[in-house]
């Protein structure tokens, strides 16, 4: 039987985390939300509870973000799927349905890649195809150091959406979050995604997939968007023309929607 509410998983990949378990368990593979860089499960907090009356749902914190550990290095995609799938096992599921949020979908990628018996479907929401190459924030990424400043962490964020389109308790949150990554934790969790080779060149994503992205989403673009769906077969895509790249902080409440429709659908398909 799962945990209820939040508890702590001792991976066998070296680390401790935390994670949250909401729902009833039940023969359906579960949904397990995969949170962006800077970010921790908090993120899924107006997401979550409207998922998981349909669909056992898990969040937990990736290394060097929230109540994980903070390892200097293994932030590179191989390891942090590898801490995916020891959750995965540490929690007794076999396969799940993986969600994630911006880089949090390139892990989930990496995941269907590297262990594709462990996922039963995709939902890759604000997800890049590709995280090379010198993005604009890297030169004052570059110059952080502790104590981190909560205005710059504030500004950061700004980049990546509209705060006046968020409640204020959610901004708030994703504020907390990011200052709880030490200064040397920024820089090595960015190099980890910066330097990975993108799932898709490793391997063929055979997971049903949905490719949700947002029509105004400048920090990727319709490229990327457009990238990804040539790379994985039989990828379905939804487009939700007034977000953002920050899907999931946007429109929590869709993005619920087109999760539990999906995971309905790979219900009906493995009955049919």
């Amino acid at each position: 039987m799962a945990p209820a509410g939040d508890g702590r998983l001792h991976l066998a990949t070296g680390i401790a985390t935390a994670v949250t378990d909401e729902g009833e368990p039940t023969a359906d593979a579960p949904v397990v939300l995969l949170h962006s860089w800077a970010a921790a499960r908090r993120s899924f907090a107006a997401l979550a509870p409207l998922v998981s009356p349909h669909v056992r749902t898990l969040a937990f914190d990736l290394r060097g973000h929230g109540d994980a550990d903070k390892p200097p290095e293994g932030y590179d995609l191989a390891t942090l799927a590898a801490d995916v799938v020891a959750a995965l096992d540490a929690l007794e599921v076999p396969r799940a349905v993986l969600v994630g949020a911006s880089s949090g979908g390139y892990l989930a990628q990496q995941v269907a890649v590297s262990a594709p018996e462990r996922v039963a479907g995709l939902v890759l929401a604000g997800t890049p195809h590709d995280l090379r190459g010198r993005p604009p924030f890297a030169e004052e990424l570059a110059l952080i150091s502790d104590p981190v400043d909560p205005a710059w962490v504030r500004q950061f964020i700004a980049g990546f959406t509209d705060l006046e389109r968020l409640p204020s308790w959610y901004v708030d949150v994703l504020v907390e979050d990011a200052l709880r990554l030490p200064a040397p934790i920024w820089t090595a969790t960015f190099r980890g995604l910066n330097r990975s080779t993108p799932p898709t060149e490793l391997g063929v994503v055979s997971a049903p997939t949905l490719v949700i992205s947002g029509g105004r989403d400048g920090l990727l673009g319709r490229e990327q968007t457009d990238a990804l769906l040539a790379a994985i077969p039989g990828a379905e895509w939804i487009e939700y023309e007034d977000a953002g790249h920050l899907v999931l902080e946007e429109q929590p409440a869709r993005l619920a929607a087109d999760v539990v429709a999906f995971v309905a659908g790979l219900a009906e398909d493995d009955e049919s």
